[in-house]
């Protein structure tokens, strides 16, 4: 009695089917009862939704599916909480609204400069799903550079060599990840997580510490499982995190430098890396050669 499966259509209602109860149309919780049912069948495992759709949208289905099928359809409900801008909620009425295409553009009167899809990926990935999400340019810039890091790491852990024996602990991490995502899909967790494993193979890296061909392995293993096929984060094909010929190019000037500074040309050698230092980039020498970013 607290909701309708189906509506009499008044005279102009363009909506309307000859039924045995009337000439009308269903009611609107009806109509994800029906599709769940067509597509996925009369049980699955996930309904998601926004949290304002809990009362009344979903417990209507959930009732009137109960009550055709005579069994609970959905094992998970998952409902995200809401986007704002500033601490208010998004919306057109309130002119604080922001599609997708003006985050990767950028023409948008909120936002200092464009985002890439990833950035947005994982600017929402840090905050749970049903926590809400506050949408700034200086939030976004600030992912952007956290994946920037999260991404270098996952580069550098490609290269590591192994040794024969480990220095640095990497056991439990799979299993810490795995205990966050099963707790809700907590994303926040798996990234902190991901974070703290960096700080190992950057140790690693530096020749500080040491990693075992297994825990290497694993490592690789543990990445490529949470960055890529469950966070879905993968990098980016633009100038500064995948464009090949562009890399190439910077490699070529900064080889060019290293093999001044091996023939004491300092002239040469502190040209290349002033220039490149004023346009933006920042280059760190190492025992391998050097390491580059902008």
């Amino acid at each position: 009695m607290d909701f309708a499966l189906w509506k009499k259509a008044s005279p102009e209602h363009i909506m309307r089917w000859k039924a045995p109860w009337s000439e009308g149309f269903p009611g609107w919780h009806m109509e994800c009862s029906a599709m769940g049912t067509k597509y996925l069948g009369e049980q699955f495992d996930i309904h998601g939704g926004g949290m304002d759709l809990m009362f009344p949208h979903h417990e209507c289905e959930i009732a009137q599916s109960t009550a055709a099928l005579g069994k609970e359809t959905v094992k998970y409900w998952m409902h995200n909480n809401m986007i704002t801008i500033g601490g208010q909620k998004m919306g057109k009425s309130l002119g604080n609204f922001i599609t997708l295409e003006e985050f990767f553009s950028g023409n948008h009167a909120l936002l200092n400069q464009a985002f890439s899809p990833m950035t947005v990926r994982f600017f929402i990935l840090q905050a749970h799903y049903r926590s809400t999400v506050d949408f700034s340019s200086a939030a976004l810039e600030a992912s952007e550079k956290g994946l920037s890091r999260l991404m270098e790491g996952y580069a550098r852990l490609q290269k590591l060599s192994a040794s024969a024996t480990s220095s640095i602990v990497t056991a439990g991490l799979r299993v810490k990840c795995e205990e966050a995502m099963c707790d809700d899909l907590n994303t926040p967790i798996v990234i902190s997580y991901l974070f703290d494993a960096l700080k190992a193979i950057n140790m690693v890296h530096d020749g500080k510490e040491t990693i075992s061909v297994a825990d290497l392995d694993e490592l690789k293993s543990v990445f490529k499982l949470f960055i890529e096929d469950i966070l879905g984060l993968k990098a980016e094909n633009d100038a500064s995190a995948g464009n090949e010929s562009y890399k190439k190019a910077i490699d070529l000037l900064l080889n060019m430098r290293l093999e001044a500074k091996q023939n004491k040309d300092w002239a040469t050698s502190d040209k290349i890396r002033n220039e490149l230092t004023a346009l933006g980039f920042e280059i760190k020498d190492t025992k391998d050669g050097f390491e580059w970013k902008i």
